[in-house]
């Protein structure tokens, strides 16, 4: 089997790379924080002191990294990727990203003979727990042909979605209706409170009828229980919504309620609230309406 690099071990990749582990794939990690490392060490990973290392020693890596520049700093930085992979390898970046970075870093990759794939991901922490996850991918076929046996022990739901940054656009999308479909959910369900009406009565109605959504379902309920604790966090909501919007300005469409509801997350950061779930939301249209849900 080929030997799997995989660099960030947060809420998402960590069981990522242990159900790469399960699924008998000789691992190499690297982490900045050393719990998730030494963790999975006693799983059967070994260790990578850089990503210039694990480029050194893998065959394929994965990326699960918070942003752009991070993904940026560990291809292109010293003791980077790019320094130590060996020509055939493939690169696969399961992190939300730019578009335009997953382009150019194909590119480049292309000219060293290593093939690229942008593949985030949709599901949260519990598909990636549960290997449910659904990837959205950039790149060629033959690529995509020889990750599918990776993809497949994390996911359920496996989608070519066109050339290089095609996955990107796809996550862009993605969490544009995510997170605005997060704001909707908290308008109504704050109507419904102010109105004097039992908001969690509303909710179940709602989701018998064309209302329906999983965001309605899954986020409807913490924002009923004030349960706020991150399965995503507001500030990971914040960086994809700014995503989309600069995709949304590279490609001149006019996407007026994403930077609205980037604005709302934003006061969120301001107000020291960024590692709250993205479904907290809610409390910014409480209090503009100075009532509760719940």
């Amino acid at each position: 089997m080929d030997t799997i690099g995989f660099i960030g071990l947060g809420t998402m990749g960590k069981p990522m790379a242990r159900n790469l582990i399960k699924a008998g794939f000789p691992l190499v990690v690297h982490n900045r924080s050393r719990p998730a490392v030494e963790e999975l060490t006693k799983e059967g990973a070994r260790v990578a002191a850089s990503p210039q290392e694990v480029g050194a020693q893998s065959d394929i890596v994965i990326l699960m990294l918070p942003d752009s520049p991070d993904v940026e700093l560990v291809v292109t930085g010293k003791a980077g990727l790019f320094e130590g992979a060996r020509r055939g390898m493939l690169l696969i970046d399961m992190g939300t990203s730019s578009p335009a970075l997953a382009r150019r870093l194909a590119r480049d990759g292309s000219e060293r003979g290593i093939d690229m794939l942008d593949a985030p991901v949709s599901g949260g922490e519990v598909g990636a727990i549960n290997a449910t996850l659904s990837i959205m991918v950039g790149g060629s076929e033959s690529a995509l042909q020889r990750a599918r046996p990776v993809f497949q022990a994390l996911g359920q739901h496996i989608v070519h979605i066109g050339d290089a940054g095609a996955g990107q656009v796809a996550k862009a999308a993605n969490q544009l209706i995510v997170g605005l479909t997060i704001e909707a959910v908290s308008e109504a369900l704050v109507l419904a409170a102010k109105a004097g009406v039992d908001p969690a009565q509303v909710r179940q109605a709602l989701l018998g009828g064309f209302a329906q959504s999983r965001v309605l379902d899954l986020h409807g309920q913490r924002m009923l229980e004030r349960n706020f604790k991150a399965g995503a966090r507001v500030r990971t909501q914040f960086k994809d919504l700014g995503i989309a919007l600069a995709l949304g300005k590279e490609c001149a469409v006019p996407l007026p309620a994403t930077a609205q509801v980037h604005e709302m997350y934003n006061a969120m950061l301001a107000a020291g609230q960024g590692d709250l779930d993205h479904s907290s939301l809610v409390t910014v249209i409480e209090q503009m309406a100075q009532t509760r849900v719940k």
